[in-house]
């Protein structure tokens, strides 16, 4: 397809090849950290809320509210899931993504929608605490992708340098 404005070819998206592993690790390294920074001003809130006398130390170990602890924990999944469903459906591109020229994208080239990232985001989960082998299934099928990259009908795809995600 061919730009008017500027003469150059576009190219399509669903036709970009798939990204290998290593760039794929890294990416989700940077994303790590940009979601641990939310956490912590999100648990520091939650903390702020609960007040601190909610934590005690017995015998030697933290023992902490129950109640605060599940607080806590659905607050790391839904922001964690919130923070990976807005980027890959706004432009298949998280922070760190971007960084690394990554897209994730239907394999017509298409945005992720919102069942399709609900379903990457957790089966990603098993991929990468059984020993990765979800995501070490790159190395065997580079075509399919990883496991849950297989199962959610997406891709992650390697963008050209001239790719502008906005």
């Amino acid at each position: 397809m061919e730009d008017s404005a500027t003469n150059t070819v576009q190219e399509n998206p669903a036709d970009f090849p798939v990204a290998g592993l290593w760039r794929r690790l890294v990416a989700l390294l940077y994303d790590g950290f940009l979601v641990a920074a939310i956490w912590m001003v999100l648990g520091y809130l939650i903390q702020f809320a609960f007040g601190t006398d909610t934590n005690q130390l017995v015998d030697g170990r933290v023992v902490t509210d129950p109640l605060q602890d599940a607080v806590i924990f659905f607050m790391m999944v839904t922001t964690s899931f919130g923070f990976y469903a807005w980027f890959w459906g706004r432009s298949g591109q998280t922070l760190g993504m971007i960084a690394w020229r990554l897209r994730a994208q239907r394999p017509d080239g298409q945005l992720l929608t919102l069942p399709q990232s609900a379903l990457r985001f957790g089966l990603a989960w098993p991929s990468f605490f059984l020993l990765g082998i979800g995501f070490f299934w790159l190395l065997i099928n580079r075509q399919q992708g990883t496991l849950h990259d297989r199962f959610s009908d997406t891709r992650v795809v390697l963008v050209p340098r001239s790719y502008r995600p906005f």
